[in-house]
């Protein structure tokens, strides 16, 4: 899949976002190293910590389904305007160290699309190897 079409599945994922609270619009769509693709949504709950971030849906989901390498994922924020980029906090970026995310695309205010390593967003990661 081309990283546009990655970026774009994100944004559909972000319409279906369900955010009553903070109406912060986060979606993420990942590939996984046998070529499948997965989108997540962020979930919002009342009790704010029980909340869900758009990347840890889509890893989670991917990883109900067998999923243990991941080569891309993509997040992108439909309310952009809202902030400067849509960057995966730092509990997700260690939920990707944990299945290896070689690339991560992240959608910016203007809608711009900046590639990542995961050892330039999360250098010295924790690690149980």
């Amino acid at each position: 899949m081309r990283d546009d079409e990655l970026v774009e599945e994100a944004r559909g994922a972000a319409r279906r976002s369900y955010s009553p609270y903070s109406g912060f619009r986060v979606g993420a769509a990942l590939v996984a190293d046998d070529g499948r693709v997965f989108v997540g949504a962020n979930v919002e709950n009342a009790a704010y910590p029980v909340s869900s971030c758009a990347e840890a849906t889509a890893v989670n989901f991917a990883v109900a389904q067998g999923v243990r390498k991941i080569e891309t994922l993509a997040v992108a924020c439909i309310d952009a305007a809202t902030l400067e980029d849509a960057y995966p906090c730092g509990r997700c970026r260690q939920i990707m160290a944990e299945f290896d995310v070689e690339r991560i695309l992240v959608t910016t205010g203007s809608g711009e699309v900046r590639e990542h390593t995961l050892d330039e967003l999360l250098p010295h990661r924790f690690r149980l190897r």
